[in-house]
């Protein structure tokens, strides 16, 4: 019987056009789906886009367009990113789908029957580009820390949800390992705004237009935040198919950039709590990265479409230089700068060269090779798939390609005659690091790992067209 695995990313705001941040994000959520279905799961992987909020009412005015309109077209946007990033989502999911929408005041009335919900009145300060309230500590000189602009005084009528009648539950829930927070740098972190004064926060707006209405008051729309979270349980069923979330739910990971932390390990699981829910299994928040040792900004001019990656180094190779720059989970530098060296490198005079050489070799010596599969690189990789860390994960592979290479240097095949039975043991234990490198490759590298396993599983194995064509 098969093991079920839910994953997802964060749905991502349609106010702007996909950029490598997103697709950093979805490459690594994707690489954990084709890894679970190699292992024979039955998977599910949600992403997708979130639509409503004051934020995308205010980019879709600027645009001179309708707010639905205005969705459609940058969502689509995302989709074609995906869709050339190979990404492998079974859903692709819309917050404002009519799906969604029932489901979320489905799960809205849940909470307000049950008494979690009341009115209040919320006066502070709210960052409409983080479309969240702020308190002063959070601040930087006055300004919000990741918009550098400062946030709007607010007084309105919102209705507020019990945060602390659940708050001892889910710190326990976190202190025990029911619910994991990764890397353990967040769990830390996590329970650290514990002892901060978290206190009920708001689940609705009076004065945006563009949302959700609450089922019991329709002056009000649902908060953006509390809204998008929800769609972990629409896309799945909550509220319209009761067999499929039930087989889906809980998450056994959501993937996200560290910056919604707090919404998705704390927010999200008291909400699940007051709902009946179950909590999700892992909650894995993933560094900040510079790009080229700079903050990426629109207004710097340093933002990069990953279609633009694609189309220079193919889709393969964009989701190993993306992965491969740093561990996954800490905070570090993208240098796209050396892209283009880092392919040749690993890519091109690597895994293509070493390839193409044996391919050539085996070629020279009638094709015909008994291949000994060395089973322990995949199996290295996939140990390193399981604990997220995808940079060690492709250095173990490469490391293999560099052994490979260093073989054949010193042992000289191609100085032997074709039919030399050394030369021909020894292409075929290359040959099956080369199976193996390809089989590794498979959750990165989807394509180029066909092109290998299907080439060197040939009874007879010819001559290769480069994997990698070198770029100059």
């Amino acid at each position: 019987m098969s093991t079920k695995f839910y994953i997802t990313t964060p749905i991502y705001y349609v106010n702007d056009k996909p950029h490598i941040g997103h697709a950093y994000t979805t490459i690594a959520a994707d690489v954990l789906a084709r890894y679970h279905r190699l292992k024979g799961d039955d998977v599910f992987f949600l992403t997708g886009t979130d639509e409503h909020g004051s934020k995308v009412a205010e980019s879709a005015e600027k645009a001179g367009m309708d707010p639905q309109a205005f969705c459609d077209q940058n969502s689509a946007l995302f989709e074609d990113a995906f869709k050339g990033l190979n990404i492998s989502h079974d859903i692709f999911m819309r917050t404002t789908s009519d799906r969604h929408k029932k489901s979320v005041q489905m799960f809205m009335q849940k909470l307000f029957d049950k008494g979690d919900i009341y009115e209040g009145v919320y006066e502070g300060l709210y960052c409409t580009g983080c479309e969240k309230f702020l308190t002063e500590k959070e601040l930087v000189n006055g300004m919000c820390p990741l918009h550098n602009r400062p946030p709007e005084q607010v007084k309105e009528k919102n209705y507020f949800f019990k945060l602390s009648t659940y708050l001892k539950n889910v710190r326990k829930l976190i202190e025990t390992g029911k619910i994991v927070v990764g890397p353990e740098s967040r769990k830390k972190e996590t329970l650290g705004l514990f002892d901060q004064g978290l206190e009920d926060f708001s689940v609705s707006r009076e004065r945006v237009t563009w949302g959700i209405s609450l089922p019991w008051d329709s002056s009000q729309k649902t908060y953006v935040w509390v809204e998008a979270l929800q769609n972990y349980i629409s896309a799945i069923g909550y509220g319209d198919d009761q067999a499929a979330f039930e087989k889906w739910w809980p998450a056994d990971v959501h993937l996200m950039a560290k910056d919604i932390l707090k919404f998705h390990a704390i927010y999200w699981p008291a909400l699940l709590l007051a709902a009946g829910l179950e909590v999700p299994n892992l909650i894995f928040a993933h560094g900040f990265f510079s790009l080229n040792g700079t903050k990426m900004s629109k207004s710097l001019g340093n933002v990069i479409d990953p279609n633009d990656l694609v189309k220079k180094y193919g889709v393969d190779a964009t989701r190993f230089l993306l992965l491969s720059q740093f561990p996954f989970g800490q905070d570090g530098d993208i240098k796209e700068s050396e892209f283009t060296t880092q392919f040749n490198a690993h890519l091109a005079n690597g895994v293509g060269n070493l390839t193409a050489r044996v391919a050539t070799l085996i070629d020279q010596s009638g094709g015909v090779i008994e291949k000994n599969e060395y089973s322990e690189l995949a199996l290295a990789t996939f140990a390193h798939i399981e604990k997220l860390a995808f940079h060690e994960a492709l250095q173990g592979i490469l490391d293999e390609v560099h052994k490979a290479d260093d073989r054949l240097s010193k042992e000289k095949p191609w100085e032997k005659p074709t039919d030399d039975a050394d030369r021909l043991k020894l292409l075929g234990e290359i040959a099956g690091v080369i199976m193996s490198i390809g089989h590794a490759l498979a959750p990165f590298m989807p394509d180029i790992s066909e092109k290998i396993i299907s080439h060197f599983s040939q009874s007879k194995i010819t001559k290769i067209n480069p994997l990698f064509p070198r770029i100059t």
